[in-house]
């Protein structure tokens, strides 16, 4: 039986299985003097939260204590089909399966996951280059027909801006092949793969960005640096540790950029019901930074990037509301392991990172080592445009994510 036809057969099991694990039926309270008839919605076997919908329409949400004994044990064997709560973390198969093309429960929050960086987070990975050998090395992007597969359990959004001036909008959509393509295809569809929940994937970056200067987090303070003073967050040149308050037409500030994606990204969940049709609420659960060709070329920038890169995962999680959100780092593909340019320096920055012992730090940030990975061509040059290169880069990145979820169940 080939492939294919597994996944279909596989779906349609699963479909059927659905219809009867949700079916309507009767529940009885706790003490037996009450009884409803309504279709289970969702159970989370973690919380032993349980919604419900009645027969005149209306959602009832409760505990399951509030259950009889043989409702509860019912539902620990039928209630979830998925085998998933919102919480948990599903298992990866060693090759992913097409999306089955259905919607996400919208009776639970988006869970988003915000990419930053520079040029090769944007993507420049060309389409016709991957529809050649999609089918063979990344078949879950095609369908039977060739034609390229859509996730609609997970959103695609990428916005840009240059400073802290206004954001556009260059994608809005289910995730699909449409454009070029950067890590973000490889991410959503292994997180989204996992996750019991919508996800919206919020791209929010620009190209040619430093860490240590248009990206400086808030909290950054001015430092010395070969006997002169770099500044600060929303600092200088001419007055290092001066604060600008964001205010650009006093010219370009140290944070500029960061001070601008982030105002980009929040706009979008501000406004999520644009970006996520039918979403109520959010979860920020992690971050992907893919970044540092700018910073390699800066001594100042690339000898302080360790510090800048705890400063940026704080900030974010600050700036967010996400204390317990994830971070995963990417390297620079080019680079080898063992280098001793400033390339070098931010691949080790950010292996240190994710090996912290620092409880804010440790077994919540993950680092891909992307040199393997890399199909040729460096950063600079964008990788030739290679799409197995951002594609792999993002599977890797997407894989290190749902380790990292794992791990804190």
């Amino acid at each position: 039986m080939t492939r294919k036809r597994t996944q279909l057969l596989l779906q349609l099991t699963t479909a059927f299985l659905l219809v009867l694990g949700v079916q309507a039926r009767i529940w009885t309270s706790a003490d037996g003097s009450k009884t409803f008839e309504g279709e289970l919605q969702s159970y989370e076997a973690t919380s032993g939260k349980v919604s419900v919908i009645l027969s005149n329409g209306k959602r009832m949400a409760f505990l399951q204590e509030k259950l009889s004994v043989e409702d509860i044990a019912w539902l620990k064997k039928n209630g979830t089909p998925s085998g998933l709560s919102i919480n948990e973390v599903g298992d990866l198969p060693k090759e992913l399966p097409d999306p089955d093309g259905e919607g996400a429960d919208m009776n639970k929050p988006v869970q988003v996951y915000i990419l930053m960086g520079q040029s090769n987070m944007l993507g420049f990975g060309k389409p016709s280059k991957l529809q050649g050998i999609a089918a063979e090395k990344y078949p879950y992007l095609v369908d039977d027909a060739g034609e390229w597969t859509v996730r609609k359990d997970v959103r695609n959004v990428f916005v840009m801006c240059s400073g802290n001036s206004p954001a556009k909008d260059y994608k809005n959509e289910w995730m699909t092949i449409s454009g070029n393509i950067g890590p973000e295809i490889g991410i959503g569809h292994y997180v989204g793969h996992v996750t019991n929940a919508p996800v919206l994937i919020l791209k929010s970056c620009i190209g040619n960005r430093s860490l240590g200067w248009d990206l400086l987090p808030p909290g950054t303070k001015l430092y010395e640096h070969g006997g002169k003073t770099q500044p600060g967050y929303r600092g200088t040149p001419d007055d290092p540790g001066g604060d600008t308050g964001g205010d650009m037409s006093k010219g370009w500030y140290a944070g500029c950029q960061y001070d601008g994606d982030v105002a980009a990204a929040k706009k979008v969940l501000d406004n999520l019901d644009d970006y996520y049709p039918g979403a109520k609420e959010y979860k920020v659960a992690g971050f992907c930074w893919w970044q540092g060709d700018k910073d390699m070329r800066n001594s100042a920038h690339f000898e302080t990037y360790e510090k800048n890169l705890i400063q940026l995962i704080k900030a974010l999680r600050k700036d967010f509301d996400a204390p317990d959100a994830k971070f995963v780092t990417a390297s620079l593909g080019q680079t080898k392991e063992g280098s001793k340019g400033g390339d070098g320096q931010i691949l080790d920055a950010m292996k240190a990172v994710a090996e912290s012992d620092d409880p804010e730090l440790e077994g919540k940030v993950g680092f891909v080592y992307t040199n393997p990975l890399s199909k040729g061509g460096s950063s600079s040059g964008h990788y030739g445009g290679n799409p197995e290169t951002y594609m792999n880069v993002g599977e890797a990145m997407g894989k290190a994510m749902v380790e990292l979820l794992k791990a804190s169940e």
